[in-house]
């Protein structure tokens, strides 16, 4: 019995010791954030960024480092430019399990819902955004860095996850839609002041008409795709939106498989069958048709507007491919004219924790200082981005860039500088999709149903109601759909409550005292019993 009360009392106590420890488990990140910078000490950090092999990009991100390096002579910036922002996430991901992360990268929100997953992986910010002294405008800062007020509020919505501040918005963009006045016109169409679905595949069919020939008779081309979509997962997540459908939850609880994603798949099967409608992953780019004229409605991010139209000045065709046109810039199609709803996009900044805070800290100076008005506005001027403050926004520099609109092909590119203008305007009208470890899976499988659906129609497929069940399935399978809702939607429990540690505390020294009670009585009663004999050999 009393070996029974004794293992008892011990296991009552690990129990609750072991029950603390996991409760505080779930916390993401509990990364203690810096609160003062050492400027006496020299600091090198990386920075991970991403271009499309623009020069000017490039030039920009070296002309902002030099001139941090200048304010702060003992912070060194090293930097690695990536193409793809999977790539830079992959590298992440590898480097997270080595600790060799960077220190400040480029980077999407959803890509940071899986860093995070990882213990102490990516730095909080609310905490270095509200330090008086090196926060955003803070008196030690030693440049003009923003405020939290100047901070577009819809931009900023992206880069929390849960609560907590995760990530600051570097540049932002939209889709657009890059459309070919010339050939709308000529098909007997006038641009509404609204552009929806239902004018854009009405006149996309009807540039299906061809000459006796055999070329069609809108461009006396033999090839002609009236409509092409770059990003099918973001065309998907925007109609559902649009319709006011289901696509997740902010718990990552998945909605997207219900009866209007169904009728959505089979006007692309529709469309798609008459010839009307393609997509990037089946076609290519769709400025390249568009340049060459054999496309009349190419959608793509705002930050390619400079290979759209032929004027463009990074164009990918051959002079001689090339048609002149006039190229319109309106935002994606519709299906409410009175409610325009657009995706908010691009890229994010975040800083990875090191085991020195000074490291950290330099860090969060060299990302506030990529917020600054000079580098946001450099940067916006390379592609048809708009700047991430309102600061930057309505400086008299960033307002007579946008003023010249046209004056050359190069910095004041006019379908460059018309993207970024309608993004301006509809700011309000554009919506993030909720962060979690797992929304970028669920991101591809929507653009997934998009292009099975445009294949299975291009392979003479029959897309009804049972393909679209059997789609469901398949690309809930193919993405572990049911993994990352499950994952998404576990608890976080969080630190132990104040009052339950002294709970589980006293419950430890009760036990404790049981078992003294128990065992002192027990062990004074042995050692009386001991002979003269037992004692002389111990």
């Amino acid at each position: 019995m009393l070996r029974k009360l004794v293992i008892f009392a011990f296991l009552s106590i690990f129990c609750a010791a072991f029950l603390a420890s996991c409760h505080g488990s779930k916390e993401i990140n509990e990364t203690s954030v810096p609160t003062n910078f050492d400027a006496s000490k020299s600091y090198e950090i990386t920075f991970w960024a991403k271009n499309e092999n623009n020069a000017t990009q490039r030039g920009v991100y070296d002309a902002a480092i030099e001139r941090f390096e200048q304010i702060y002579p003992n912070i060194s910036v090293t930097i690695k430019h990536y193409t793809s922002y999977d790539d830079i996430y992959n590298d992440v991901i590898t480097n997270i399990q080595t600790s060799t992360t960077p220190n400040v990268c480029i980077t999407y929100p959803d890509h940071i819902a899986t860093y995070i997953t990882g213990e102490d992986v990516v730095v909080p910010l609310d905490e270095l955004i509200a330090n008086e002294r090196y926060g955003f405008g803070g008196s030690e800062v030693k440049f003009d860095s923003p405020k939290y007020s100047d901070m577009v509020s819809e931009f900023m919505d992206e880069c929390y996850i849960g609560d907590e501040l995760y990530a600051l918005p570097f540049m932002r963009s939209t889709e657009a839609c890059y459309i070919n006045k010339t050939y709308v016109e000529a098909l007997g169409y006038t641009l509404p002041s609204v552009l929806t679905w239902d004018f854009v595949f009405e006149v996309s069919n009807a540039a299906l008409a061809k000459n006796p020939d055999g070329t069609y008779a809108v461009n006396n081309q033999k090839v002609m795709i009236p409509f092409i979509y770059k990003s099918t997962d973001n065309m998907m997540i925007q109609m559902l939106r649009q319709k006011g459908a289901g696509y997740s939850n902010d718990s990552g609880k998945i909605e997207m498989f219900n009866d209007t994603t169904r009728q959505l798949l089979k006007m692309v099967a529709e469309n798609t069958a008459t010839g009307a409608f393609s997509t990037f992953k089946i076609s290519s780019y769709p400025g390249n048709y568009l340049n060459k004229g054999q496309c009349i409605f190419a959608v793509d991010s705002t930050a390619g507007a400079t290979w759209m139209g032929s004027d463009a000045p990074l164009i990918d065709v051959p002079e001689s491919a090339l048609r002149e046109f006039e190229t319109v810039v309106m935002p994606i199609p519709q299906f409410d004219e009175k409610n325009p709803v657009m995706i908010s996009q691009g890229p994010s900044l975040c800083i990875f924790n090191k085991e020195d805070s000074g490291e950290v800290m330099a860090s969060w100076l060299f990302v506030q200082y990529l917020l600054s008005n000079d580098t946001q506005i450099a940067y916006a001027q390379t592609e048809g981005y708009v700047p991430v403050t309102t600061k930057a926004q309505q400086s008299s520099e960033y307002q007579e860039y946008l003023s010249r609109s046209g004056e050359d092909n190069e910095l004041y590119y006019n379908v460059k500088i018309d993207a970024a203008k309608m993004l301006l305007d509809n700011v309000e009208n554009t919506f993030t999709t909720a962060v979690f470890n797992g929304s970028t899976s669920l991101r591809n499988a929507a653009g997934e149903m998009i292009e099975k659906v445009a294949k299975s129609i291009r392979r003479k497929e029959k897309v009804d109601d049972r393909y679209i069940t059997r789609l469901f399935a398949d690309v809930r399978s193919l993405y572990r759909l049911d993994q990352v809702e499950a994952s998404a939607s576990k608890t976080k429990l969080g630190p132990l409550p104040p009052l339950s540690i002294a709970l589980l505390c006293a419950l430890a020294v009760i036990w404790v005292g049981i078992a003294s009670y128990v065992l002192i009585p027990k062990i004074l009663k042995t050692k009386n019993k001991k002979t003269p004999t037992d004692i002389d050999i111990r």
